[in-house]
């Protein structure tokens, strides 16, 4: 399948870690000219590196839940590229695992709500005349699963998925020239997914699947590529079929009453 990316200038947020790293790797293979988006200094490396091996990569250092940063880094993109064909949201935060509603503090509620509601609102925001202005304009937002189903203890993660995913058909309804589109994972293989769950060493014999970053990336290009024209307004589940089985055989029937 022909993705015809090369020559798109992709912008990607969260791009020096986890699935956002995956996505430059992948739309880098494509031949996609580069702009990584991150709050972490490590980005420099990562473009460098990129550069390099001959890629077209470059990184802006910005607080994504400021809007005067997120304004001035478009500002730079522009700059330098001429032009904006794909954003892709994969920064987020996770926020406070295992903590019950009663237990989160609103200062954490908010900084998940920032990070990963108003960082995409923001960056949408500041890059929509360049997306209308493009024949390819593209909008992919990393949701989650989460987005559909509650676990134990992510409130505010759930919550924040939750929006993303009308987010992107918010996008869709108001700026019929663009697409967009948002891709909920289950589990994935990611620094942040290690940590969260206690696996900073892997996955491996944990008995449950795990979903490996590039594969993530890979539903990242197709959404974003003429391949999956008719696909906007939606969202692609990723996750080996879990929102389709039923959960009853996980309830206490008895605390239900």
């Amino acid at each position: 399948m022909e993705l015809n990316l090369d020559g798109r200038v992709a912008l990607i947020t969260g791009g020096a870690s986890g699935i956002g790293l995956a996505c430059v790797d992948a739309f880098v293979a494509e031949g996609a000219r580069v702009t990584i988006i991150d709050r972490s200094s490590e980005g420099h490396g990562i473009a460098e590196a990129h550069r390099e091996r001959g890629a077209d990569v470059d990184f802006v250092q910005a607080d994504l839940t400021d809007e005067g940063d997120v304004g001035r880094a478009v500002q730079r993109i522009v700059a330098a590229r001429g032009q904006i064909d794909t954003v892709v949201g994969c920064a987020g935060v996770s926020g406070p695992v295992g903590a019950r509603l009663e237990e989160i503090g609103a200062s954490d509620w908010d900084q998940v709500m920032a990070v990963n509601v108003r960082g995409n609102f923001l960056v949408t925001k500041h890059t929509l005349p360049h997306l209308q202005a493009s024949s390819v304009g593209t909008v992919v937002y990393l949701a989650s699963d989460s987005a559909f189903v509650a676990y134990e203890g992510m409130a505010a993660y759930s919550a924040s998925k939750g929006a993303v995913v009308m987010l992107t058909k918010a996008v869709t309804a108001d700026y019929p020239s663009i697409r967009a589109n948002a891709l909920c994972p289950g589990i994935v293989d990611t620094p942040m997914s290690r940590a969260d769950m206690g696996h900073r060493e892997g996955f491996d014999g944990t008995g449950f699947p795990v979903i490996p970053a590039r594969q993530i990336a890979n539903h990242v290009l197709f959404l974003a590529s003429p391949a999956s024209a008719p696909i906007n307004g939606t969202t692609l589940v990723s996750d080996f079929g879990y929102l389709a089985r039923p959960a009853l055989g996980s309830l206490d029937f008895a605390a239900l009453g």
